[in-house]
């Protein structure tokens, strides 16, 4: 049985991740043209379970570890984890954002809020779909910067100070590929 220990961990499978970025991808695009935003309450859900305590406890990912990715033949991909935790954190704030912002232009009719909770719906469709599609994680990118700047201790993830090599290594494989 999984813990409930904080942490994330060291490395993840990158198929997997864009996997549960499909899924989030999806959920995110219903909850935008639907206007049903309960849904992010079940996004934010997931978000906070998975920066917190990884994928253990997500139940998206344990969905995509389960039923996706042993039916996918292609082999694991292993990426660093730190990058992915930061992601799944912005995706929790911006989902208890966009669940908190429901619930006050569901109550009070706030042009204002729907606006908002359309914007960041529409932020939770892009960032997902460069995920899924492109392999290209925003999250991972600002963390990158992040500790360039000295803000986050290159110690946390020494392979991540510099992710450039890394986007342009994984050009050359999918090029290679096609």
């Amino acid at each position: 049985m999984a813990s409930w220990r904080l942490g994330f961990p060291d490395l993840v499978d990158e198929i997997t991740v864009r996997c549960v970025a499909g899924v989030v991808l999806v959920v995110s695009l219903v909850a935008l043209l639907t206007g049903w935003w309960a849904l992010y309450a079940v996004l934010a859900t997931d978000f906070v379970l998975r920066a917190l305590f990884g994928p253990t406890r997500s139940p998206i990912a344990q969905l995509v570890l389960r039923a996706v990715r042993p039916r996918l033949a292609v082999a694991p991909r292993p990426t660093a984890g730190p990058p992915k935790r930061f992601a799944a954190s912005i995706g929790a704030v911006m989902t208890v954002a966009a669940t908190l912002l429901g619930g006050v232009a569901a109550t009070t009719g706030s042009t204002v809020a729907t606006t908002a909770v359309f914007t960041i719906g529409s932020i939770m469709v892009v960032f997902p779909a460069l995920e899924a599609f492109a392999a290209l994680c925003v999250g991972c990118v600002l963390f990158s910067h992040l500790i360039r700047l000295g803000l986050v201790p290159e110690r946390v993830c020494v392979e991540c100070a510099d992710i450039t090599d890394r986007l342009a290594a994984r050009l050359r494989e999918d090029v290679a590929a096609a």
